[in-house]
């Protein structure tokens, strides 16, 4: 990137920064925003309020360093506001490579030290492959094959932490949060997304929230159609088999209306139900290019209909899609999904939506690797939210300066000029400063 494409990129992001100014409230908010997105995208090894600090104002740091400490850990400026600002400005360039095809959801965690940093919790952390202590954040993301943004953001509180009130008043922690399951919480965000009227998309989601047959049918009282990853255990009707009716009313008590199973009518596990298939039912189907080569793998699909529970229903659940993956050289499939996308949509397109969720992966990768989203060192419950959300605000404008970087280089070192480091400076906790 040359001088004068570096000087136009410069001043996009001083126009990104003043739209995301107006709704931020106070003129004063205004340089620590500047100052806390460019230090967010520029290199570093943290991304902390200290060392961007150093960054962004190398002859005053301690004054620096107590101003974005202040912004971002106590400023009551409203993260909704700036993602909406952050949706406004950063959609039409997703849209302009085509409309909006998915709403991903997901969660995250980000590993963590010691007990007092609001939500933290020895659970399950995606990032590292294992329960650790960690806090999770459950997000929303909106997308189309050319890229994604997050539109929702929420820490998960644990039920250790919300029956805990002394440690929920000294974390920040808002008195009308309370407890809520990363589903409830993603199904919050969906309905949110509804009524505020977003770009409509397909929901995708892994087995982690897909597995959920509760929220699967709460997303379909919304509209909203889905792609839901579920377990090989999971039990369906394969076609041509179906319930036996309710019993024939003898006269007598109240006429019988739920369904029935016996011997010769009962579902199997979709897993049970791959390996049944034919040879002629499976495909090798490519959906996108990857890095170095096209990805495909092998895929078969069939219209079933769920079976929980229903012998205590009425009527049979709805068809809808199982779509399996069986990748050559493994010895059983791999991937099972449950979807409501129309029943003559093509087998190349149902995999297509099925892949899409690699978005929200790019998402959090970028959003780590490039903004820092896991570095924030605050505690509480406002300063997450509002380092979160700057980051999405960093995240976004790199987003929309993506067709201006150059394919060998870093977004950060491109967007704005590396600042120096004054001489002498070290983060506080490394060896040196010890």
């Amino acid at each position: 990137m040359d001088r004068r494409e570096l000087g136009s990129s410069e001043s996009r992001f001083a126009a990104y920064v003043e739209g995301l100014a107006g709704v931020i409230g106070h003129q004063d908010r205004k340089q620590p925003l500047r100052d806390y997105c460019a230090g967010l995208m520029l290199q570093g090894e943290r991304k902390s309020v200290e060392p961007i600090a150093a960054v962004t104002a190398p002859a005053r740091v301690a004054a620096q360093h107590q101003s974005l400490l202040h912004f971002v850990g106590e400023g009551r400026w409203s993260d909704e506001r700036v993602l909406a600002k952050v949706r406004e400005m950063v959609l039409p360039e997703i849209e302009r490579h085509g409309p909006i095809e998915a709403w991903i959801i997901d969660d995250t965690g980000l590993p963590k030290k010691g007990r007092h940093s609001v939500g933290v919790a020895h659970q399950y952390c995606g990032q590292l492959g294992k329960e650790e202590n960690c806090q999770v954040a459950v997000s929303l993301s909106i997308a189309n094959a050319h890229a994604s943004l997050p539109v929702a953001y929420r820490l998960y509180l644990p039920q250790e932490w919300t029956q805990d009130r002394e440690r929920l008043s000294k974390a920040g922690v808002p008195e009308d949060i309370a407890f809520k399951t990363k589903h409830e919480i993603a199904l919050e965000q969906l309905g949110w997304a509804c009524a505020a009227g977003l770009p409509r998309g397909v929901v995708l989601m892994d087995a982690g929230y897909g597995n959920n047959s509760d929220l699967r049918a709460d997303i379909r009282a919304l509209g909203l159609s889905y792609v839901a990853g579920i377990q090989s255990n999971t039990t369906v009707w394969a076609p041509g088999t179906e319930p036996l009716p309710a019993k024939k009313w003898s006269g007598r008590g109240r006429p019988p209306n739920r369904l029935r199973r016996d011997d010769k009518h009962w579902p199997v596990s979709v897993k049970e139900l791959a390996l049944s298939l034919p040879r002629r039912a499976w495909r090798t189907i490519e959906w996108r290019e990857g890095s170095a080569e096209t990805l495909s793998s092998r895929f078969a699909r069939v219209q079933v209909r769920v079976a929980r529970r229903d012998e205590r229903l009425h009527q049979m659940h709805p068809e809808e899609w199982l779509l399996i993956e069986w990748p050559k050289g493994e010895v059983e499939p791999t991937k099972y999904f449950l979807s409501t996308l129309p029943q003559d949509i093509t087998f190349n397109r149902l995999v297509c939506f099925t892949k899409l969720r690699w978005r929200i992966e790019r998402d959090y990768l970028e959003l780590k690797q490039e903004v820092g989203l896991g570095h924030f060192e605050g505690r509480g419950w406002r300063g997450f939210h509002h380092h979160a959300t700057l980051c999405i605000a960093a995240y976004g404008f790199l987003i929309s300066e993506r067709e201006r970087i150059p394919p060998s280089a870093t977004h950060s070192a491109t967007i704005l000029p590396q600042l120096a480091i004054p001489d002498g400076y070290r983060p506080r906790g490394t060896a040196v400063a010890a």
